[in-house]
Parts: C-alpha cells; sequence; structure tokens
C-alpha cells in the first residue's frame, strides 16, 4: 500500500477537494457516506467520481473504501462544504484530525456546532448537557492552545441575529480572542494556565445563563420593560450564579463571568454595584463581550449597530468599560477591514 505522505497530489487540488482521512471516514454512515465522494487516479493525475450521495455501498465497497482512504485518494468537494461542516460539527473533535480544513472553515464548524450545543443547554440547563458543553469547548481551547492567532478567524464568526445561543456563542468566541490577546507571551507556562483558559471560557460562554429564568416574553419585548419586569431582567446575574450551584460547577472563574457581567467599573452597573479595583478583570472583559455582541445584533427592541461604531461607543465610555480590553477589540476590527 502506498503512503499518502508520498502521493504526489497535483497543487490546487485541495483548493477544490478535501482529502479524507480515516477518522473522517469512520465518522461518516459506513454504507452510506453523506456526501459525494471523488478517487485520485494518480496513473492520469485527475480526480473521478467514485460515490454519489443516495447510493449505496456493499459492503465489499466499503472496505474498498477504507483501503482507498489509507492510500490518501479519496477526496469530497469543497462544493459540499455545507454538508461536511455540518457533519463534523456533530463530531466536533474531528477538527483535530482534519489537516486539511482551512482555519475559516474551522471556525464555520465551531460556530455550528457550538450554536447547537448552547441551544440545547439553554433549553434544558442541566449537568448532563452541560458536559456536552464543556466538552465542545475543551476542543476549542486545545485548538486554539497550539496557537493562539487562531482566534481572529472564530472572532468573526458571530451570528447578526440575537437569541440566548446565539449571544452566547458570539461573546465565547470574541471573548476568547479578547481574553488570550491579554495575555503575557509567556502565559503558556504559567500554571495552570490551560485550566485557566478552559473555565474563563466556559464562564463566557455560559455567562447569561440566568436569562433562561427570564420570560421570552419579556426578553424579547418592544415597548420600555416596567419596572417589575427590568427587575426580573436585572435578576439573571444571580439567578444564573445559583443555577451553577445546583449543576454543581463551582470553578471562580464562571462565577465571575455570571455575576459581574453587569457590574461597571464606576459602580453603575448591578447587582452588587461593585466597581475598579473589585470587579475581577474577567468580569470586566466579560461585560465588554457581553455589551458589544448585543449592540451588533438585531434584537425585537433595537436595530443592529455596525460594528466598529459599536466598539467606538464603548470606549468613549471609559468610565464604565475598561479601555485596555476595548483598545484589543478595536484592534481586531481594525485588522479586518
Amino acid at each position: 500500500m502506498r503512503d499518502r505522505a508520498t502521493l504526489e497530489i497535483p497543487a490546487g487540488l485541495e483548493e477544490e477537494y478535501y482529502q479524507i482521512n480515516p477518522d473522517i471516514l469512520q465518522s461518516f454512515n459506513k454504507l452510506r457516506p453523506p456526501l459525494n465522494i471523488y478517487r485520485f487516479l494518480e496513473n492520469v493525475s485527475r480526480i473521478t467520481p467514485y460515490y454519489k450521495v443516495g447510493d449505496r455501498l456493499s459492503k465489499e465497497q466499503a472496505q474498498e473504501l477504507a483501503d482507498l482512504v489509507a492510500e490518501g485518494v479519496i477526496f469530497v468537494s469543497r462544493a459540499d462544504h455545507a454538508v461536511y461542516v455540518k457533519h463534523i460539527s456533530y463530531q466536533l473533535d474531528l477538527v483535530l484530525l482534519d489537516k486539511h480544513l482551512t482555519e475559516s472553515e474551522i471556525a464555520d464548524i465551531f460556530q455550528i456546532a457550538l450554536t447547537r450545543r448552547m441551544e440545547a443547554f439553554f433549553d434544558q440547563p442541566v449537568r448532563l448537557v452541560y458536559d456536552k458543553v464543556r466538552e465542545d469547548v475543551l476542543v476549542l481551547t486545545e485548538y486554539v492552545w497550539e496557537d493562539f492567532h487562531r482566534t481572529r478567524a472564530l472572532a468573526k464568526r458571530l451570528h447578526t441575529t440575537h437569541s440566548l445561543a446565539n449571544h452566547a456563542v458570539n461573546c465565547g468566541l470574541l471573548g476568547l480572542h479578547l481574553f488570550l490577546a491579554g495575555q503575557s507571551d509567556g502565559f503558556r507556562d504559567q500554571k495552570n494556565a490551560r485550566h485557566i483558559l478552559d473555565r474563563s471560557l466556559l464562564g463566557i460562554f455560559l455567562h447569561d445563563l440566568g436569562m433562561t429564568r427570564v420570560p421570552a416574553m419579556i426578553r424579547d419585548k418592544t415597548k420600555p420593560l416596567l419596572p417589575d419586569e427590568m427587575q426580573k431582567i436585572k435578576g439573571h446575574t444571580m439567578a444564573g450564579y445559583e443555577m451553577l450551584t445546583r449543576i454543581d460547577i463551582k470553578f471562580s472563574e464562571m462565577e465571575r463571568c455570571v455575576s459581574e457581567h453587569h457590574e461597571r467599573l464606576d459602580c453603575s452597573g448591578y447587582p452588587q454595584k461593585i466597581g475598579v479595583g473589585t470587579i475581577s478583570e474577567l468580569g470586566l472583559l466579560t461585560g465588554v463581550v457581553d455589551s458589544f455582541c448585543a449592540m451588533i445584533t438585531k434584537r425585537p427592541y433595537a436595530p443592529a449597530m455596525e460594528q466598529l461604531a459599536a466598539a467606538k461607543k464603548l470606549y468613549e465610555d471609559a468610565k464604565r468599560y475598561p479601555a485596555d480590553v476595548v483598545k484589543r477589540l478595536i484592534a481586531l476590527l481594525a485588522s479586518g477591514k
């Protein structure tokens, strides 16, 4: 059997096709793969159809396909990107194995997978579902741990419409970049650095957990809130904190994100009205991404703001928001222009 590393793939081929590895193949339905499959014929240096979606492979063909994948001659078309991305999003750890995906494609996969996971958790915020969220977030931190620059593509995969799940994912992906961009060069070498990153990112994703206790009719109300309705909104931070306890999550990083993301430097926030020197850096960062991600999405009661305009508005409100975090945000947005 030919070593796939010695196979001569024509230049430009992988711009049009993904090369499938055995781990990816095993995630497919064995007899009915979910998308069209192509074989590379080395003797003529071209791609030819091998399997058409909707057909059924025999056991013998399935074994032949596995052998060909091991040889490195099986591909799927990047034209089927949407199908491939959705498929891998159900087994997120596959992004760590497929070396042929681009950073942009991987960012798509994380956004889809984590949004679906957060929808399930907010619908049923119990320990069993949280554990699934944690598994996927740890895949994300494993992915960026190899190269912190990977957070840039992720931070640009933000939903444009608001929902609890969309907001959580927007905050998580953006917060991941801002968190790592604020660390020193020696962060990886610090004791428990990886655990700190894991727990901090989980906290950012779950910061609005308490909003699941606020009726949707209040969350999505288009008219000004009544005093009692506003109290229910403001109560979501402590409701989330209590929910962490019930789910048996006791990490301080997560507690800070949930309880402090509406506190402000000038003590004008809630629920504790604490200020500079008392709010944790993680709480301040979560407050920035929470406000920014709310501002840039279309909500029932407000249109979406342009991203750079939203960031500048936060920067101008330096009495309430930390300038260093907002500067990191503006730098990210400016780099994409």
